[in-house]
């Protein structure tokens, strides 16, 4: 079992800024990343919102701060999908899919959310057949062909702006009230292919081995009609994923969020919890700050259980 001063559990814009914080205080860091580094920051076309940076995009924002994690000595490893975790005793062990185990003094959980789900007829059946929950990966497969991206927050917007790139039309379908920032609404209008369907939601998804339509209806529940597309994003936003937490003993409130506390502590000691998975802010920026306030303090928490030995 390989031994660390300090695992965190998640490579995106929280786990990168709380390895940043250990490894450059001189502990041995491991960050584990079941997908790749930088999680949705990673999929964001445009950054304009980053203080002390003009305007960048999600890709080069996240390898400026795996860079800056590496620098300092932290070792990232990708594609290990974090099963279980006995977090008990003073040292705490993370295990894997893989079989990988890992023992490290403090624990910093960062792992981001769960997409959420539409949860109409269809979903689930033409998911990798038409129905997609991320624009990035999906996107050059549907070129020159009429999408409809589902969700109302600026997640649904950035992915909007990317699927421009490659669909003949994007149609946007909030399923609610618009909560997306004015400047990316002046982005989507000023694209001649995107336009917002107001006022709608989708009812089914439709089709025979491919998506081939959808049936939406007025929000004041008037019938429903059937619009052609080649294809469907969901974008809602995320929910916690908090089995493995709950498991492990960490509290979580109803709505499966991490509670810590103003020190981004758990209720239990040595383990401290950063970002989306603690229902913050949802932005990078507060990510990135709840994931130095844990790096500093799993930092001390370290040097002071050392002293102790």
């Amino acid at each position: 079992m390989e031994t660390y001063d300090v695992i965190v559990i998640g490579a995106g814009p929280a786990g990168l800024s709380a390895a940043i914080y250990t490894a450059r205080a001189g502990l041995k860091t491991l960050i584990l990343e079941r997908e790749f580094p930088g999680g949705r920051l990673a999929k964001a076309p445009k950054i304009e919102n980053y203080p002390g940076v003009m305007k960048t995009s999600g890709p080069e924002l996240v390898a400026t701060m795996k860079q800056q994690a590496e620098r300092f000595g932290a070792e990232i490893r990708s594609g290990e999908d974090v099963v279980q975790l006995e977090l008990a005793g003073d040292e705490k062990i993370v295990r894997t899919h893989s079989g990988n185990a890992f023992k490290a003094l403090a624990v910093i959980v960062a792992i981001g959310t769960n997409k959420k789900k539409l949860v109409v007829p269809g979903e689930e059946k033409f998911l990798g057949s038409g129905v997609s929950y991320c624009a990035i990966c999906d996107a050059p497969f549907y070129r020159d062909k009429v999408v409809v991206i589902v969700g109302n927050g600026q997640e649904a917007g950035e992915e909007a702006i990317i699927l421009s790139e490659f669909a003949k039309e994007v149609i946007i379908i909030p399923n609610g009230e618009l909560e997306m920032e004015h400047a990316l609404l002046e982005d989507l209008k000023n694209k001649s292919n995107v336009s917002i369907l107001e006022d709608t939601r989708v009812r089914e998804i439709k089709g025979d081995s491919m998506v081939s339509s959808i049936l939406v209806e007025d929000l004041n529940g008037d019938n429903g009609r059937e619009i052609p597309v080649g294809g469907v994003f969901i974008s809602l936003g995320g929910v916690p994923m908090s089995n493995v937490i709950k498991n492990a003993g960490i509290n979580v409130d109803n709505g499966g969020c991490i509670i810590v506390d103003r020190n981004q502590r758990t209720n239990i000691e040595g383990v401290f919890a950063a970002g989306e998975c603690t229902c913050g802010g949802m932005q990078a920026i507060t990510s990135a700050g709840e994931g130095a306030m844990a790096g500093i303090k799993a930092s001390s928490y370290v040097k002071k259980k050392k002293r102790g030995k």
